[in-house]
């Protein structure tokens, strides 16, 4: 969620995004519409187990990781063009906790107001050197992942972002093919053995057991996909890089990179979507963890399609302007 410039824009953050989001709808909405639990031995089941152990805890920190590469971009080329960078991030912070406060009415589990939140306490760390917030920020994931807090995790997925930054990774990744190949092989491999060891300690009763579940072994298989959650997370983003280097693929997944380059108009429209699919449907407590999966496609459909049409003719997404503006304090141009 970086606003940078038509001509400065990393494709590879913006695919990066756009994939992320396709993940992150696919867990809020089961809260949103208060979908209810599955019962054991079912095909819900058997989707709620899948949730759990490939998307939650996966994509969000792939989200959090790139508003931390972001947090960099913004300031540095802030920086470079002459301006106060650090002011004018303080400014965008303070606008996009107003978006978060606004959209926590309606999504109480939004991220929105904790990235707000997490930019203006890390700030300080911007102007520390790269190898001290790459080392700090993998220690302290390290850490909170084997206690599985994880909404103390945002804090080093930023940091780590910041890093990424620092040492223009992105910028970079077409020159190191090869080491992020062996990475993600790395990566699958770990991934494989923890996703294993989670799934051995899946409950096998959920419905009408649910809430003691949630203290009991519920409890414990989600903390485990906590743990492991990153290792994951950085298999998905490794397999991506490698995917659009090839021009079918990049061909192919283009309307992903639209997706995400208005992920933060993306990202609010997918509550207003999934709020009003509830109300005219009257799905609200009446539909099941499956059946969320159909509401999602419909919903990839709308936006895959409105992003990749509304690049066409506009510069920024919707909700983009509106935080450009509210950080620069002036009218940014919106047609191409």
């Amino acid at each position: 969620m970086s606003a940078i410039g038509e001509n400065e824009r990393i494709d590879v953050l913006d695919y990066l995004r756009g994939f992320a989001l396709l993940g992150i709808i696919l867990v809020n909405i089961g809260t949103l519409l208060a979908a209810n639990p599955p019962a054991a031995g079912t095909a819900d089941a058997a989707y709620w187990k899948f949730l759990y152990l490939f998307i939650e805890g996966r994509f969000y920190t792939i989200f959090t990781f790139l508003f931390g590469v972001g947090f960099y971009l913004f300031i540095h080329r802030a920086n470079t063009k002459g301006k106060k960078g650090q002011v004018l991030f303080v400014r965008r912070m303070m606008a996009l906790l107003l978006f978060g406060f606004v959209h926590m009415q309606f999504h109480p589990g939004e991220a929105l107001t904790l990235y707000a939140i997490a930019g203006l306490i890390l700030l300080p760390f911007y102007k520390v050197t790269r190898s001290v917030n790459l080392l700090f920020g993998i220690v302290m994931l390290v850490v909170l992942g084997l206690f599985a807090a994880k909404i103390f995790m945002i804090i080093p997925f930023i940091l780590l972002g910041i890093a990424a930054g620092q040492y223009q990774v992105f910028e970079r990744i077409t020159h190191h093919l090869k080491a992020t190949a062996v990475f993600t092989v790395i990566m699958l491999g770990l991934a494989l053995g923890g996703l294993i060891f989670q799934s051995q300690s899946a409950p096998n009763f959920i419905g009408s057991a649910w809430d003691e579940a949630i203290s009991g072994p519920l409890h414990h298989f989600l903390s485990i996909g906590i743990t492991i959650g990153p290792v994951v997370s950085a298999f998905y983003v490794g397999c991506i890089i490698l995917l659009i280097q090839l021009p079918f693929f990049r061909k192919l997944l283009t309307p992903l990179k639209y997706y995400g380059r208005m992920a933060f108009t993306n990202y609010l429209v997918q509550t207003v979507l999934i709020l009003a699919a509830g109300k005219m449907l009257h799905l609200q407590s009446h539909i099941n963890y499956f059946q969320t999966f159909y509401i999602c496609l419909a919903i990839y459909v709308i936006q895959l399609s409105y992003s990749t049409l509304w690049f066409r003719y506009f510069k920024f997404g919707p909700f983009e302007w509106v935080w450009r503006a509210l950080t620069y304090l002036e009218l940014p141009p919106m047609r191409k």
